[in-house]
């Protein structure tokens, strides 16, 4: 009894050891999709950051003091140049004027007195029929009333100025703002800000570009674009400003702590739908016409700022057995991790400028289950959703 027992212990060992030997090796190769990299035409926009500002902008500011007794236009509307604004009270500057004519009424009436002296005085010094002194005394009598009455035109211009000045108009044609005074404020000279004016039609989109861009921007503002549209703006609610635009002004230096510089594009803005301050997205379309290599942007992989893709390499495999039971050389395929320099998204794909060449095979789907080295097999195909996780 105990040797039938040995026995089926015996023989189930066996069995045991016969199964472990018999199951397959693990399986490292890792599946994936591979695209042939080829190149092709493509269009494409240069996108930046944007802000809108006025060409002509300007904070009025009163020139004398005093309440605010008027107010005529209507906030937001459009304004015309010399277009009344407010009314600052004018009753002590018209007084002021008033006493100045006035004055110089006064001083007038002396010069004549004084040059009827003088011309007296002048008849009788040709017979030495008055003293030297009287005649001296009289022609400088007269000096100072000229003077006088100069210095009255003076004080009557000052007063009329300021009396002006109790208007305020708008400088150029404009959209006017909130008004920062209500009737009966007290205004001072040069700090109290009335209100804003801006011109609406051109108007400025600025945007900064780094100074390594810089010559592209200075050959684009020299020569004539190939096409029309070469700078475009998208509005804040992502829809397509219908005018194009040029460039203006590139600013005249770099910032140093930066390394960027600031550009300037004028718009047509006719139906005032750009205002002020607005955020923009402007496009710069691409004049390249050579092609380009374009990837999907799943297959790029992003570590630490840089970028880098697996393009897959034939590879033999050092196995004496494998060679030994077949005679044949064993092949297979490795991911190979290269470093590249891409350029503009377009859509789910991007432009590669560097680091690949046309004809490479390149992992599309898989990428995430990868490292230099892995080795890859096209053999299960990968769902699109193998390859997701690629670049950020």
């Amino acid at each position: 009894m105990n040797r039938v027992i040995l026995n089926t212990v015996l023989i189930s060992c066996l069995a045991i050891a016969a199964c472990k030997r018999k199951q397959p090796p693990a399986n490292t190769e890792v599946p994936v999709n591979l695209l042939k990299l080829k190149t092709q035409n493509v269009l494409y926009y240069d996108k930046y950051p944007s802000t809108t500002a006025a060409l002509s902008q300007v904070s009025l500011l009163p020139q004398i003091q005093g309440a605010i007794t008027a107010i005529f236009f209507t906030e937001g509307a459009y304004v015309k140049k010399g277009q009344k604004l407010y009314e600052i009270d004018e009753r002590i500057y018209q007084d002021n004027y008033n006493a100045a004519v006035a004055n110089r009424k006064v001083a007038e009436g002396t010069l004549v007195q004084s040059q009827q002296d003088a011309d007296r005085y002048e008849y009788l010094n040709k017979y030495n029929a008055v003293a030297k002194q009287l005649y001296d005394h009289a022609i400088i009598t007269l000096q100072n009333s000229q003077s006088s009455v100069k210095s009255a035109d003076e004080a009557v211009k000052s007063a009329r100025t300021n009396l002006q000045y109790a208007i305020v108009t708008a400088p150029f044609d404009g959209t006017i703002g909130f008004s920062q005074v209500k009737l009966g404020n007290v205004v001072t000279p040069g700090t109290t800000v009335l209100n804003t004016i801006s011109t609406n039609d051109p108007i400025a989109v600025d945007f900064i570009v780094n100074e390594k861009q810089l010559s592209r921007f200075e050959k684009l503002q020299t020569n004539k674009p190939v096409t029309d549209s070469l700078f475009t703006i998208l509005l804040p609610d992502n829809t397509l400003y219908p005018y194009t635009g040029k460039i203006s002004v590139i600013d005249r230096a770099v910032d140093s702590q930066t390394g960027a510089i600031r550009i300037r594009l004028v718009f047509a803005n006719p139906k005032n739908s750009l205002r002020v301050g607005m955020s923009c997205v402007v496009r710069v379309h691409n004049e390249e016409t050579t092609p380009q290599m374009v990837l999907p942007n799943k297959a790029v992989v992003e570590q630490m700022g840089e970028y880098f893709v697996f393009v897959a390499r034939d590879s033999v495999i050092n196995n004496p057995k494998a060679q030994s039971d077949t005679g044949k050389i064993k092949h297979k395929l490795l991911a190979v991790q290269k470093k590249v320099q891409i350029g503009q998204t377009i859509g789910p794909n991007v432009i590669i400028k560097s680091g690949v060449d046309p004809g490479d095979r390149i992992v599309t789907d898989g990428v995430q289950s990868l490292h230099d080295g892995s080795q890859i097999t096209t053999a299960n195909k990968v769902g699109p959703s193998g390859g997701k996780g690629g670049r950020g």
